[in-house]
């Protein structure tokens, strides 16, 4: 069938736009309609636009045109006006032929001059009061070794199983699946996370019980909501203790009291005392002390539960253990006095944005509330591809080879810090991804100083102070996982140095 002469005539205006002026012509591509250009001018009209887009950013260095003969029919022009606009950009150097690659913006063109207000000053990173803001400031800072915690060793995702598992998972998929999933989550993966927790820290639970979430974050938003309805509005928090968690809490709740830790755990006779009605608690490697909660106190946190009190456990990096046994969540022996909470971002990667929440009976209906209105579920694909990992193996081989890596990199570290920090002391080694280091009071300079000296010098770490509200010893929380032996030796040497000269400079006062 012969096509519409509009397409395929002779270059003159009338063709180019095409006669039919009730038939509308346009690219969603930056919004571009052919009305707009002037009478005989379309070829340097559409190359005009091209070239604004360009300077002004909406068509930034690497991004890709649409085909000629795509764009050429969504504005009913002929093609050659298309190529013809693509090659006058390409002769000036802002376009390229890639081949079957498209037409890429290779170069940016200045744009015009205008009036730029002046760059807001950067934030004290390491202040003593760190606000919410801090953590995505300290994310957004660059530094030539990071050893802030609470990342794993992200260059050993299973791209490959992962890849793998998102195939298998698209070839099976119905149309329908497609659609919005249970707000629960998807049954696959509750019924996967299930299997997990049973056979990784012993606990029985249906997966009718388990809610999808994303991450760690969430859950601890949904259980304040849930909670600030349930009339509970203070949480007390392990003192030292999570700094984001806490955050995360104080949000929604109107108090979140210190409960002080010592070798065994949380203190139950200060928590007690604050009378608070739950406590939020890491209780198989406590954050930032790595302490493991001791037999005879975990006894006495479970009685305190018994009589009325509720556990919000953070099971957050339970499974990455190297020099003692597995323990068991408290969940497992408590559940309808406990709200377990447990993620991916530890195992796989933060990016993903998936974890899981067991809360009792009595909370599930507000927190299935809370989870609804905020987001409608977590994303379905990436649910069924984790899903087929963890019903696999997958995950647990991928557990084996980090607990490998990290255990090496932990030794790496430690002994770091006993050549350049002799001085220091290690805590939490046994298991986790992260060591805290307590210091000297007499080294000469707060914990936040250091940080900061640290960060000038291409180092980032976390001072201990930001998760301590009781008093602490200064120090600093270093996390090993995602870093190689020899940076992480680096960066422990320059945190040597940063002492010894501190320590000079206090001496010589």
């Amino acid at each position: 069938m012969a096509q519409p002469s509009r397409h395929y005539g002779p270059v003159n205006r009338s063709k180019e736009r095409g006669d039919d002026r009730s038939k509308e012509t346009g690219a969603d591509f930056l919004q571009l309609d052919t009305a707009d250009a002037p009478p005989g001018g379309l070829t340097d009209w559409l190359a005009g636009r091209l070239r604004e887009a360009v300077a002004d950013g909406r068509l930034p260095a690497g991004s890709r045109l649409p085909a000629s003969r795509v764009l050429a029919a969504e504005l009913g022009v002929s093609r050659g006006v298309v190529t013809d606009a693509y090659r006058r950009l390409a002769e000036s150097g802002q376009l390229a032929g890639r081949r079957r690659g498209g037409t890429v913006v290779v170069a940016l063109t200045p744009a015009a001059p205008q009036d730029v207000p002046p760059p807001r000053p950067a934030p004290a990173l390491f202040r003593d009061d760190p606000g919410p803001e801090v953590f995505d400031h300290l994310r957004g800072t660059a530094a030539r070794i990071d050893l802030t915690p609470g990342v794993p060793d992200l260059a050993a995702f299973p791209r490959a199983a992962w890849l793998r598992a998102e195939r298998a998972v698209l070839d099976g998929l119905a149309a329908h699946d497609l659609g919005y999933g249970d707000v629960r989550g998807t049954p696959a993966l509750r019924q996967a996370v299930a299997h997990w927790l049973a056979r990784n820290r012993g606990i029985r639970a249906d997966p009718e019980e388990v809610l999808v979430v994303a991450g760690t974050a969430q859950a601890l938003a949904l259980l304040g909501r849930a909670l600030e309805r349930a009339g509970i509005t203070e949480v007390a928090v392990e003192d030292p203790g999570s700094l984001g968690a806490r955050q995360h809490l104080a949000h929604w709740l109107a108090a979140t009291p210190p409960v002080p830790v010592d070798a065994e755990g949380i203190r139950v006779d200060a928590l007690r005392a604050t009378r608070a009605p739950a406590v939020l608690l890491t209780p198989a490697h406590q954050y930032p002390t790595g302490v493991v909660l001791g037999g005879e106190r975990r006894r006495e946190l479970l009685r305190w539960a018994a009589e009325g009190g509720l556990l919000i456990e953070d099971d957050y990096d339970a499974e990455h253990r190297y020099d003692r046994p597995p323990l068991p969540a408290l969940r497992a022996e408590l559940p309808e006095r406990v709200c377990y909470a447990g993620s991916i971002s530890k195992l796989l990667a933060p990016a993903l944005r998936t974890g899981w929440l067991l809360v009792p009976p009595r909370l599930r209906d507000a927190v299935l509330d809370a989870k609804r209105f905020a987001d409608l579920g977590n994303p379905v694909l990436p649910q069924l591809v984790l899903a087929r990992l963890m019903e696999s193996g997958e995950l647990e081989r991928h557990l084996r080879l980090l607990r490998r890596r990290h255990r090496r990199r932990r030794d790496a570290m430690i002994a770091a810090i006993r050549t350049h920090l002799p001085a220091a002391t290690v805590h939490g080694a046994a298991a986790g991804l992260h060591l805290m280091l307590t210091l000297p009071e007499e080294i000469g300079c707060s914990d936040t100083e250091l940080a900061t000296a640290a960060l000038a010098r291409g180092v980032k770490t976390q001072p201990l102070s930001w998760h301590a509200r009781l008093p602490y010893p200064p120090g600093l929380v270093l996390g090993y996982a995602a870093r190689s032996p020899g940076e992480i030796a680096e960066g422990v040497a320059v945190l040597g140095e940063l002492v010894r000269r501190a320590g000079r400079r206090s001496s010589s006062r």
